[in-house]
């Protein structure tokens, strides 16, 4: 009999109520949290990277809110309450962002 290991990864996800935090749970059955100023300063995508490179990018979000989740498959799709929607976080990277 082979063994497959294969890696943790998200299994299911939902904003907290006040909006404030990425609550996750991994195919381990461990559960996240990941607040969203923390998801909103680790943005990697084109526009964000552009912004850090120029020196334009805030040190902080504060009172950001997570206002929509679109699932990709691979990773998530995390809409901002600054209006920011381009970032798009694989699963192994959330699951990076919450130490694992």
């Amino acid at each position: 009999m082979t063994m497959t290991l294969v890696a943790p990864t998200v299994a299911d996800y939902e904003a907290s109520a006040d909006l404030a935090t990425l609550l996750v749970r991994t195919t381990e059955g461990d559960a996240l949290s990941l607040p969203a100023e923390q998801l909103r300063l680790s943005c990697k995508c084109a526009h964000c990277t552009r912004a850090r490179f120029d020196g334009r990018f805030p040190d902080r979000f504060p009172g950001i809110a997570i206002t929509e989740i679109g699932d990709l498959g691979y990773g998530l799709n995390i809409s901002f309450s600054d209006g920011h929607d381009r970032g798009i976080y694989p699963k192994p990277y959330l699951l990076s962002l919450a130490g694992r």
